[in-house]
């Protein structure tokens, strides 16, 4: 296992900041999730630390060396690709062993690697096909098998489910937890999809134009969002945010007015807030049930997105553009374009200052 560090991490391109000072510690053994929307960096962060590409500025160290400048295989590092990168004219048991044949390991110790691999990824009987006889959830596994042969300190994963479908993706994504329980290996995995953040890691970095907005676990993350941009993007339906006034302070509460004059009520043990301050109230559509009777919402319902066990569902708020979301039970006794009233604690609301930092956050600041 390894543990890494990275100081002060920048990445310039072409005068454009693709990272900007990004500083964060992986414990030996964690599973950490870089997330963030296209274009954030966390895909280039992953290359700088496998040594595919250099900083600009900032060190890298494993283990507690430096390892800035050192190749690839000098770091310990295993990869997998997004596009799963394997040679075609080759079988899976040799692509699987490639990388032990270039380091002229024993046939023995290689031939023991790679069935290890295979019986651990379930891959046993596919070792004499060739990439174009796979699935893509058996390629997939196909590359993380050429990564585990290599016994990392350290795996690095890009992207890994993205091209599969909605079905492998959920099966993949119980395999990665599997096989980090099994493997006890230091793993960095980057995703733009916020699901498979919540379920696998055990922290998660958020990245955004080349900066971290927030590291924690899922709980903190999705409970106690930094600011409006981590609210918005973890979360689904995503959190509903409406511009809002504060009105009033009292001891241990706010009231913020909306757009349409209603007024709500929210838990506040201290802020920095002042009356008049325009303000971003955020609530989470598993906050909102029609069995609270405060803060209450009228809404038009607009849509019903019906998936068995539940459903989401979506209406107009007066004076707000933007569908409000919740979450219901059933939609047996609900109707296309009725009017039904949303309540929630002032315990589940977010207060979001004007530069879009929360000072309120779950009622509690």
């Amino acid at each position: 296992m390894a543990q890494l560090e990275l100081s002060s991490i920048g990445k310039t391109i072409e005068k454009n900041q693709i990272l900007s000072s990004i500083s964060l510690e992986i414990e030996e053994g964690e599973f950490v999730v870089l997330v963030g929307p296209s274009g954030c960096g966390k895909s280039t962060l992953l290359r700088i630390i496998a040594g595919l590409d250099n900083p600009t500025s900032g060190e890298v160290a494993i283990n507690g060396r430096s390892a800035t400048g050192l190749l690839p295989k000098e770091r310990g590092v295993a990869m997998v690709f997004q596009s799963y990168a394997l040679y075609p004219h080759l079988s899976v048991y040799d692509n699987m062993a490639f990388a032990l044949k270039m380091a002229k390991q024993p046939k023995a110790e290689i031939e023991k690697a790679v069935n290890k691999s295979a019986q651990i990824l379930g891959i046993t009987q596919l070792l004499d096909r060739r990439p174009s006889q796979l699935s893509g959830g058996q390629r997939q596994r196909v590359a993380i098998g050429r990564a585990i042969v290599r016994s990392p300190k350290l795996f690095l994963l890009d992207e890994p489910l993205s091209n599969l479908d909605a079905g492998l993706r959920v099966h993949m994504r119980h395999e990665f937890a599997r096989l980090h329980r099994e493997l006890s290996t230091t793993m960095i995995y980057v995703t733009h999809d916020q699901v498979e953040a919540m379920t696998l890691a055990d922290r998660i970095v958020v990245l955004n134009h080349g900066k971290i907005e927030q590291i924690g676990t899922p709980d903190e993350i999705y409970s106690r969002p930094n600011n409006l941009f981590v609210a918005g993007f973890l979360g689904s339906p995503r959190m509903n945010m409406f511009a809002a006034t504060i009105s009033a302070i009292k001891a241990g509460q706010i009231e913020v007015e909306l757009a349409n004059a209603a007024k709500m009520q929210m838990n506040a043990h201290s802020t920095a807030a002042k009356i008049g301050d325009k303000v971003t109230l955020g609530i989470r559509p598993d906050a909102l049930s029609p069995e609270i009777k405060t803060n209450i919402m009228k809404l038009q319902l607009d849509i019903i997105e019906n998936i068995g066990s539940g459903c989401s569902i979506y209406g107009t708020f007066a004076g707000y553009d933007e569908p409000v979301a919740a979450i219901a039970p059933t939609a047996a006794k609900l109707k296309r374009f009725e009017t039904i009233e949303l309540g929630f604690k002032p315990s589940d609301g977010y207060l979001f200052d004007a530069n879009g930092g929360a000072f309120v956050r779950g009622g509690v600041n």
